[in-house]
């Protein structure tokens, strides 16, 4: 409880009555039940003073101000204090709260008082001082990172990958990131094996499309659980590290969040964007998305055979992630399905380095080194399994492009499920990438791409140490609810990356240590 006290004065300015006697202080009354401030800002409270005859030092800057704002222990606020007080009438002061910007939410009980003596106190009822970030109601996890609340329709419990279930959605930003105001959405699970752990991913679609922290509006967007990953920044860090590729047309932009679903915590989340074919997402509208993912669980699929297009000389699954199956022709696919075979071959024929008819004809060979770049530096051997792989035509009779990326938390910056990655390079046998170092051009083109984009390469340790304490308060929260170690009963008693029993800060120093290793390794190896 705060009180709001008024000493007594060290002088005597009492007023005096029509009976030639002293005012005498009987009650000090608020006159409203709450005030809400705004992060840096200030709000107005209004009390009252009887007798109205009674006089008291109220200058806030005066050092023998007889007002002050104190704890119920005797201490000073921390959040907010006052910086003005006016006399309004007989009786009526109205006194002005500042916020102090320390904390984004508080909620405290509030009393005015009037202090008589050195140990005397006159209090009035309680009213209430609050943030405007914790004025909702909502269940607040102060962890420095924004709040997302989905509150599905009747509590109703999130069980299916293919049923939609209506929600609300919205964010509380606590006054350091950008607020949502409640929306409707429909929500569903999503994710392969991610979707088995306890800890579970979601899809989120929005009945308008909003802009969230300051991203292009969009419907869709997801929230990533990363169960398995101890440092809940693999794949933070890779879209960072994609960031800096200026021939990946675009990467996934995300914030870290604590979702509360249905008024429980449920961690640390990664609400990012979803792979879509958009104007401000994967520019091909006027094209194709594909995805290359041995799940094979995409509604328009299929296996290329055409030349050996993997380490282990198996075929290549494809799948059309847009147009959406039920908008897609035949002719189209044909066209799509004639694209990538044509390529295969050619890039797998005797003249696969010609410069006029090879593979630089059918595929933008600067994007391909971006994308391997990226994969490459976090270990990802998922570029050779593959899984969750993306290409993609601007326009047809375009080249393929390479990306976006995706899914970089299974065996990510890890030796466990990729020991050949502490010695030399682990991607230069994966897909199509197997038949392009093959050409000497192509692998001098990534050695020089590697240089150039090193310097870039070398700051993400600073960022992984900044992010570390960005996560730290909600990582404690988050693993005292779940057990990354978990994923062992989905891998076949094997844990996945290594670190999941270690301690987060740990796990994190690991992960740094693995990053730069990659990065000496990698120059080294080209």
């Amino acid at each position: 409880m705060v009180i709001l006290a008024v000493s007594p004065l060290l002088v005597s300015c009492g007023g005096i009555g029509e009976d030639d006697t002293p005012a005498v202080f009987k009650s000090i009354k608020p006159l409203e039940l709450s005030v809400v401030l705004p992060a840096g800002g200030s709000k107005d409270i209004r009390f009252q003073v009887e007798d109205p005859d009674y006089s008291f030092n109220f200058n806030v800057y005066s050092p023998d101000c007889n007002i002050e704002m104190r704890l119920q222990g005797g201490g000073v606020p921390d959040n907010y204090k006052i910086t003005r007080i006016v006399k309004e009438g007989e009786g009526i002061y109205t006194a002005t709260i500042t916020d102090l910007g320390t904390n984004p939410v508080y909620k405290e009980s509030v009393c005015l008082a009037m202090k008589l003596g050195e140990n005397s106190l006159i209090l009035s009822k309680q009213f209430t001082v609050m943030s405007e970030a914790a004025d909702s109601g909502d269940l607040i996890v102060d962890t420095g990172l924004p709040i997302v609340y989905v509150n599905t329709t009747g509590g109703k419990s999130i069980t299916s990958k293919t049923t939609d279930i209506e929600a609300t959605f919205k964010i509380n930003g606590l006054g350091k990131f950008e607020s949502l105001d409640e929306v409707g959405c429909r929500i569903r699970g999503r994710g392969n094996t991610t979707w088995t752990w306890p800890k579970k991913p979601y899809l989120v679609k929005l009945d308008e499309k909003q802009s969230i922290f300051g991203l292009p509006k969009h419907k869709r967007w997801v929230l990533l659980a990363n169960f398995m990953d101890r440092t809940l920044m693999r794949n933070v860090i890779a879209h960072k590290v994609a960031s800096m590729m200026s021939n990946l047309d675009w990467t996934p932009h995300g914030q870290s969040v604590e979702l509360v679903l249905n008024g429980a915590h449920q961690g640390t989340y990664l609400l990012i964007e979803q792979v879509r074919a958009d104007d401000d997402r994967v520019p091909c509208e006027n094209g194709y998305l594909l995805e290359c993912d041995f799940h094979f669980d995409n509604p328009v699929q299929w296996i290329d055979y055409h030349g050996r297009c993997n380490q282990r000389g198996d075929g290549i699954p494809f799948g059309v992630k847009y147009p959406d199956s039920d908008e897609l022709t035949q002719q189209q696919l044909t066209y799509i399905k004639n694209l990538v075979s044509t390529t295969a071959t050619v890039l797998y024929g005797g003249n696969f380095t010609n410069a006029t008819n090879g593979y630089s004809k059918y595929i933008d060979v600067a994007s391909f080194i971006d994308y391997w770049i990226v994969f490459e530096v976090m270990g990802n051997h998922e570029l050779g399994n593959p899984g969750s792989v993306f290409m993609h035509l601007n326009r047809e009779g375009g080249k393929l492009i390479a990306g976006p990326v995706w899914d970089f938390d299974w065996g990510v910056l890890s030796y466990r499920t990729s020991p050949q990655a502490k010695y030399g390079l682990l991607n230069d046998k994966a897909i199509w990438y197997a038949r392009l170092f093959e050409d000497p051009a192509f692998k001098e083109a990534v050695r020089k791409r590697w240089n150039e984009v090193l310097p870039k390469l070398e700051t993400i340790p600073a960022f992984i140490d900044e992010t570390e304490k960005i996560l730290q308060a909600s990582a404690n929260l988050n693993f005292k609810m779940w057990n990354p170690a978990g994923d062992a009963t989905q891998n076949g008693g094997s844990i996945i990356n290594g670190d999941e029993n270690m301690s987060y800060n740990d796990a994190v120093a690991l992960l740094k240590n693995n990053y730069k290793e990659r990065l000496e390794v990698i120059s080294k190896s080209l």
